[in-house]
C-alpha cells in the first residue's frame, strides 16, 4: 500500500478490494476448492488439504511432510494435520529414510492410491469444465502468467 502525503498529512490509499489481484486470487482460489472440495468430501472423505498431499505424493513419492508443504505452499501445521488423517486411514504410509532415520518419508498405500485414481479424473473434469469459459490463447496466456506471477512470488518471498 503506498502511502500519499496530502495537505502536510499522510494518508494511505484506499484499498479497493475488487481491484486488488492478490485478494481476487485468494477468492477464487477458494471458490474453486470449495466447489470442487464437495465432491472429494461427499464421495471420499477427503478434506481439501488431504487432496492436495494425495495428489503431490501420487506426482512425488517419498517426500517428508515438510517437502510436502513447501510443494504446496500450505501451511506446515495443515500438511501435518491431512498427513495425520491420511495415516489413520491407511492412505499413506510412513517409513523412515535409510540414511537419515529423522526424515520420515511419506507415499500412498494401495488404498490412498486408489483414491487418487478415483479423484484424478473427477478434479481434471472440473478443471476442463472451468477452462471452458476460456479460449484456447486465453487458456495458453493465463498458464503463462500464474508461472510468471508465481515466480515472482516466490522471489519477493
Amino acid at each position: 500500500m503506498t502511502i500519499k502525503k496530502t495537505s502536510g498529512r499522510r494518508t494511505a490509499d484506499k484499498l479497493h478490494l475488487e481491484q486488488f489481484i492478490p485478494f481476487r486470487l485468494s477468492v477464487l482460489s477458494n471458490l474453486v476448492s470449495i466447489n470442487i472440495a464437495r465432491a472429494y468430501a461427499r464421495e471420499f472423505d477427503l478434506s481439501i488439504p488431504e487432496w492436495r498431499v494425495l495428489a503431490v505424493l501420487a506426482r512425488y513419492p517419498q517426500l517428508s511432510a515438510v517437502e510436502v508443504a513447501e510443494r504446496t505452499a500450505m501451511d506446515k501445521v495443515a500438511v501435518s494435520r491431512a498427513v495425520q488423517s491420511l495415516l489413520n486411514a491407511r492412505r499413506l504410509v510412513r517409513t523412515y529414510d535409510s540414511e537419515d532415520r529423522r526424515r520420515s518419508v511419506l507415499r500412498l498405500s494401495t488404498s490412498g492410491q486408489s483414491v487418487y485414481t478415483r479423484v484424478a479424473p473427477l478434479a481434471l473434469a472440473y478443471e476442463k469444465k472451468l477452462l471452458a469459459t476460456l479460449s484456447p490463447a486465453d487458456r495458453q496466456a493465463l498458464d503463462r502468467l500464474i508461472t510468471q506471477l508465481s515466480t515472482r512470488a516466490g522471489l519477493m518471498a
